[in-house]
């Protein structure tokens, strides 16, 4: 029987409440067993890039991520976030280790083409698409089965040498259906609520 991996995705507004984020990590690190975190960048991007005089653009909610607004969110999410992340858990005796796509390869993308939005052509940027073919676990299975904890930023690569801002929900996804032919998976997306962990999908 295969052994279970918890692959669990962390909200932004989680991210964003340092009490709703040290409540959480307390509970993931308290998870038996093999278990990988993934986390979206929150609030915080958009708020440095502010600081930075980097206006944050949207379309349909969605992020465009130019070359500034890459450099941003690669110094925040698989900088400061996953950092941060990282010596709390290990602080909880949770032997964590940050990650992006891009390390060992463990995500390739494709840069998202151009969209027709309202019959306009839209170009989001260093937004990466996720292909589930082309993930290969073997490398992810030796530090999981090494006693690591992965913790995924929302970045991945292309390939070609740029990084890719990539939906933190989709990484997740990836990893579980990647995996899945290695453990038995358990996939949880966790928000911030008031009971604690919410289970979707």
């Amino acid at each position: 029987m295969s052994e279970t991996l918890f692959v669990v995705k962390i909200g932004g507004n989680v991210i964003d409440n340092p009490d709703a984020l040290h409540a959480f990590l307390k509970d993931f690190a308290m998870v038996k067993g093999h278990k990988i975190l993934i986390h979206g960048g929150g609030k915080i991007a958009t708020k440095i890039g502010d600081q930075l005089g980097i206006t944050s653009k949207y379309i349909n909610g969605r992020r465009i991520t130019d070359d500034d607004t890459i450099d941003i969110v690669t110094m925040v999410y698989g900088g400061l976030v996953n950092k941060k992340i990282v010596a709390r858990l290990q602080a909880l005796q949770t032997n964590a280790i940050g990650l992006t796509g891009a390390d060992a390869n463990m995500i390739p993308a494709t840069k998202r083409p151009l969209k027709v939005i309202d019959g306009a052509s839209v170009d989001f940027g260093w937004v990466g698409d996720v292909d589930h073919s082309k993930f290969e676990g073997r490398n992810l299975r030796l530090l999981i089965d090494n006693g690591f904890t992965p913790v995924f930023a929302p970045l991945t690569h292309d390939g070609q040498g740029h990084i890719l801002n990539t939906n933190a929900d989709t990484i997740a996804s990836t990893l579980a259906v990647g995996l899945s032919s290695l453990y038995d998976v358990r996939l949880i997306y966790c928000f911030e609520k008031k009971r604690g962990i919410g289970k979707r999908g």
